[in-house]
Formats: C-alpha cells, structure tokens, sequence
C-alpha cells in the first residue's frame, strides 16, 4: 500500500471523527482542511499525469473519468449533506452534527473513487493518474457537504432542541403547539 493511499485513509477518518461531534455550522466550514486538500490534490494529480505521459499520451477517456469522478465526489457530498442533523439551541447558535448514515456514506464515497480510480489507470494504460485523484475528489466531496448544510442551516426551520423536551420543527412550530 502506498503512503499516499495510507495518508488517504487517515484523512477520511480524521475528517469522519471530527463531524461525528456536535459543532456550529460556522465550524463546519473547513477552509485550512478544504486549502490543504486542495493543495495536495493538485500536486498529487500533476505527478499522475506526469506518471502517465512519461508512457504514452494521455487521452480524453481518461481525462472524462477523472471529471467523472469528482462528479461523483460533488454528488457524495450533496447526499451526505442531507443526512447531516442541523439544529438550534435556544440561545440561537445552529449546529450540526453526521449521523450513521452519514458515515456509511463517506466510506461509500471513497470506495466509489477507488474504483474509479481503477477505471481511471486501466483507461490510462500506464501510470497512477486514478489514485491521484483522491484528495481533489475528497476536496469537492467535503466542499460540496459545508456548503449545502450552511445553505440549509440558513434556509429553512431546522429542529431546536430544548432541554428536557422534544424537538420541534422550527421555533414558530414550537410557538404554535399545544402545551
């Protein structure tokens, strides 16, 4: 296995272990972990490239798949977004938190990208170009899930929670029911 799978690996669960805490949505903006994603997924991309025109000419199946693949990232990120809980506190701070399903679909995402990746090398022909692509698919994944949970912690009622009682709809929900 190399180090870059390895370093693959520890970052999906160190980012996987940080959101199963309860945080403020404003903390679910990841701008150092979304920059050194970034960062790294373009330098590791550059060396797949380079990997494979050191063998022969990269074509534009494998440049599709590659596009493919942070398509799928994108779309990990929107279905993880919807099965993160979002709620108020009564003093108005709104947090976030994953649940099960959540996690079930960070490890999805990322064994989607390996086989892609797999897809990737074979249409490639020479080189690591598919493997490359993890940290800008994990960039775009995660980048994709901050932004449409602040949309929706933004947009619309989500629960409040109160101590010692049930979760309401929305504040005016909780205003309007029986008591």
């Amino acid at each position: 296995m190399s180090s870059g799978i390895v370093l693959g690996f520890v970052i999906v669960a160190l980012v996987v272990h940080r959101q199963e805490r309860a945080r403020t949505v404003r903390e679910n903006n990841h701008p150092a972990l979304l920059g050194f994603l970034t960062a790294l997924g373009f330098l590791a991309l550059a060396l797949g490239v380079a990997s494979v025109v050191r063998h022969r000419p990269l074509d534009a199946g494998a440049v599709t798949l590659v596009m493919a693949s942070l398509v799928v990232g994108a779309g990990f990120g929107a279905a993880r977004s919807r099965t993160v809980q979002v709620w108020r506190t009564p003093g108005g701070r709104t947090l976030c938190r994953d649940t099960p399903l959540t996690t079930i679909l960070w490890f999805a995402s990322v064994a989607g990208h390996f086989c892609i990746g797999t897809w990737i090398d074979r249409a490639a022909g020479a080189g690591s170009l598919g493997l490359s692509t993890l940290y800008l698919h994990l960039a775009v994944s995660l980048g994709v899930q901050g932004l449409l949970v602040r949309r929706r912690a933004a947009s619309g009622p989500v629960r409040t929670r109160q101590l010692g009682g049930p979760a309401s709809r929305s504040p005016r929900a909780r205003a309007h029911a029986p008591g």
